[in-house]
């Protein structure tokens, strides 16, 4: 087995693309989940629509991809009224209904084939980030860090969004530390003490579900600049499962919780991917165990394996408080 290559890899992975993209939408999550205490299923619905707010922008609109960044924020920030209106004032398992419905049906409106034209259907939509790359610095050849090997243009692509990440935790880290924050805490533990006292608590909730979606939307404009194109099948509710992952495995309600996991989880996918398959083409694990197709499905049982022992463990996840799991027992 070749431990050295798949090291080599998960730690390209770690700090890739992919790692970006969950962990600003995992960011996204921790103002919903792991600060207010909402249930937010549907966070791949506000990345699409950060992505398609590019795409359909630039492809259709014939505007620039600046522009497009700014469409794609106001979407974000649109369905996050469209969601939280009629839920906000009821239990959290609507929202968490909802938003999961929400995100499946926009996936299924941006594939329809009538839309063809305009969302590009099941084919999505490609050439819009040329802008973008026109800033590159880096050019097209390739550039390695220690073990990270990567090509200009998706080193420009990390760059960014590594930069993105790193606004995004700030961002949290100080609204975490005002007085707005504290108030969303005190909402996800008791929101009828937090209402007694006169606060606003729909408001506070409907500003983190709209601060947390433009989060996801950010992530979403990774996600298609990294791709070089915008296909709506890659906005599926695993996408969302897969942030929840990374901010569960990380820790909720901590500021680098979400991108510890984020890169933790990738590195695994990665590592337990490349290693597998050297194992199986080298006869370490013989073909009637397992064969090379396989291995894509087992890596993902390896994943929940160990998410169950992490539940078991430590529930908490790596860098959180077990305190701040505990929502409405106090």
């Amino acid at each position: 087995m070749d431990w050295g290559s798949a090291f080599d890899q998960g730690l390209t992975a770690a700090f890739g693309e992919q790692a970006v993209y969950y962990a600003l939408a995992a960011i996204g999550l921790n103002i919903h989940f792991g600060y207010t205490g909402l249930l937010n299923f549907g966070q791949a619905g506000f990345m699409a629509m950060g992505a398609y707010g590019v795409g359909i922008t630039v492809t259709w609109g014939g505007q620039s991809f600046w522009v497009g960044v700014l469409v794609g924020i106001l979407a974000a920030v649109a369905l996050a009224f469209v969601l939280g209106i009629p839920t906000l004032r009821l239990r959290a398992d609507y929202l968490a209904i909802v938003t999961i419905a929400a995100a499946e049906i926009i996936r299924i409106i941006f594939r329809a084939a009538a839309l063809r034209d305009f969302s590009g259907g099941s084919n999505g939509l490609q050439n819009y980030s040329d802008d973008f790359f026109a800033l590159n610095p880096f050019g097209t050849r390739g550039y390695s860090f220690w073990f990270l090997d990567y090509r200009g243009p998706d080193l420009w692509v990390i760059t960014v969004g590594w930069s993105l990440v790193l606004l995004c935790v700030l961002a949290t880290w100080l609204l975490s530390h005002s007085p707005w924050g504290r108030v969303l805490k005190a909402i996800r533990e008791d929101e009828t003490a937090v209402r007694s006292l006169g606060k606003n608590v729909y408001g506070y909730k409907m500003q983190s579900l709209i601060l947390g979606g433009v989060f996801g939307a950010f992530g979403g404009m990774i996600f298609a600049v990294a791709a070089g194109s915008v296909q709506p099948d890659l906005y599926g509710t695993a996408t969302t499962f897969f942030a929840f992952t990374a901010l569960v495995l990380g820790g909720s309600a901590r500021v680098f919780g979400p991108v510890i996991g984020s890169m933790i989880f990738w590195f695994v996918i990665q590592f337990s991917d490349v290693a597998l398959r050297s194992a199986v083409e080298s006869g370490t694990i013989p073909s009637s165990i397992m064969d090379g197709v396989q291995v894509g499905q087992v890596r993902f049982m390896l994943v929940g394996v160990g998410l169950i022992l992490l539940m078991v463990f430590r529930p908490q996840g790596i860098l959180g408080d077990r305190r701040e799991i505990v929502i409405g027992e106090r």
